[in-house]
């Protein structure tokens, strides 16, 4: 797949998230419900932190706070107190930061940089190349993410989207 491919699908896919929280209220943002727990305040800053974790692989330097590992790092555990998270206007900025800067990085890279081998030995089976784990990263783990988004608003009783994510 080619990069440009990649990064269409990343900002296809964070667009449709947008449009899935642009109405809801900050209520709404940490409500979990029984059919998914992850909540859109929690799944925004868990895609915020997922560009700069794939980001440290390609020379991306570190810009979020310590402490979004442990609030949104994988078996974190979406909480309810609205306290917990930025406002939804700040975590969209953010979100949209850590996009630029991905997107900035990705195309910078050439050919060589892409087919270099995944830095952690223990990821190759999934992530044989820095290209696969982009792949991956920005187009399987986002698209799985937003599209609990829309399970999500299904099981508040949220009126669908005006368009699909196909």
């Amino acid at each position: 797949m080619p990069i440009a491919a990649v990064l269409h699908s990343f900002a296809y896919s964070l667009d449709y998230l947008r449009e899935q929280v642009a109405t809801l209220s900050p209520a709404q943002m940490v409500t979990p419900t029984q059919a998914v727990r992850n909540h859109p305040a929690w799944t925004i800053g868990h895609l915020t932190l997922t560009c700069q974790m794939i980001g440290a692989t390609i020379g991306v330097e570190p810009w979020l706070p310590e402490d979004w590992m442990a609030r949104f790092g994988t078996g974190s555990v979406p909480g309810s107190d609205l306290a917990q998270y930025p406002s939804k206007p700040h975590a969209l900025a953010m979100l949209k930061e850590a996009q630029d800067r991905i997107t900035t990085a990705v195309r910078r890279l050439d050919a060589a940089a892409l087919d270099a081998a995944f830095p952690d030995p223990s990821y190759h089976e999934v992530f044989p190349t820095i290209l696969h784990a982009l792949t991956q990263v920005l187009v399987a783990h986002t698209a799985y993410h937003v599209a609990q988004l829309a399970l999500w608003r299904k099981a508040m009783a949220l009126p669908p989207m005006k368009r699909s994510f196909e």
